[in-house]
């Protein structure tokens, strides 16, 4: 009997290793690339230092341009209900209240990277949960974390060019910083204080950032999980949209 000859197996070569710099790059050019190589290595250091760095400059720039009294003042200000109860507290609790509100800012601001683990952390664990129970992938708990930390890159743009407004003669007195970017209609077309708080909220949520974080998340989760991309979109999207009625409940309420 003749031996039958079978055509060699044609292997596919595996795609080679990223670099650091360049998932970072990847993430904004090509994101899939960076996603797939997530597999590979759920090494997440970069894209948290980035975060880090610009959230230091972020602070560097308010301490210097507007200051740490003024940002508690401001956001007094913004909560007229607040601002009514400070009038009648005596001078002395009223100036020992803002010093530790200024404490408590400058706190956050300094802990912020430890903050940003702690809840990109618990974030991703229910991503985690629901691209897996919920539909059907198979992802690992630190191949989401990573996803996370690297879909969240476009924030540092949003970090930066909130520096640049301060930096370019903005109005202490009208600094909000839990807006501090004009990535949103909340931060370019309405005023805080004269607009209803649910309305200001729903626009301060349809922030361009924030959208493009999520598309990239919902890429991410994705392909680290093994479904379908609209998989993605629809547990990512659903959080979000969850997330977004509550706080624009919670400011229909007690406003």
């Amino acid at each position: 009997m003749s031996d039958v000859a079978f055509p060699a197996a044609t292997l596919t070569p595996e795609a080679p290793a990223l670099t650091q710099m360049q998932r970072v790059l990847y993430t904004f050019t090509a994101p899939t690339r960076t996603f797939n190589d997530i597999k590979r290595s759920n090494s997440w250091w970069m894209p948290f230092v980035l975060l880090a760095i610009a959230g230091y400059i972020l602070f560097a720039a308010v301490q210097m341009k507007i200051g740490m009294e003024q940002v508690v003042e401001n956001q007094i200000h913004l909560d007229p209900k607040a601002e009514a109860r400070m009038a009648n507290v005596p001078a002395d609790q009223k100036a020992m209240t803002q010093k530790i509100s200024v404490y408590v800012t400058e706190g956050v601001f300094i802990a912020n990277p430890l903050l940003v683990l702690i809840g990109v952390g618990l974030l991703s664990l229910g991503l985690w949960a629901t691209i897996n129970f919920g539909f059907g992938g198979k992802a690992q708990y630190f191949n989401v974390f990573s996803v996370w930390l690297y879909a969240s890159l476009p924030s540092v743009i949003k970090t930066l060019l909130g520096t640049i407004v301060i930096f370019s003669g903005l109005d202490p007195e009208s600094f909000n910083i839990k807006n501090f970017a004009p990535t949103n209609a909340a931060a370019i077309f309405l005023n805080p204080v004269e607009s209803n708080k649910a309305l200001y909220a729903l626009a301060s949520s349809l922030d361009l950032v924030t959208i493009w974080t999520l598309i990239l998340l919902s890429i991410g989760v994705a392909t680290v999980a093994g479904v379908k991309r609209r998989s993605g979109y629809i547990a990512v999207f659903g959080w979000w949209g969850l997330f977004v009625l509550i706080g624009v409940g919670w400011a229909a309420a007690f406003s």
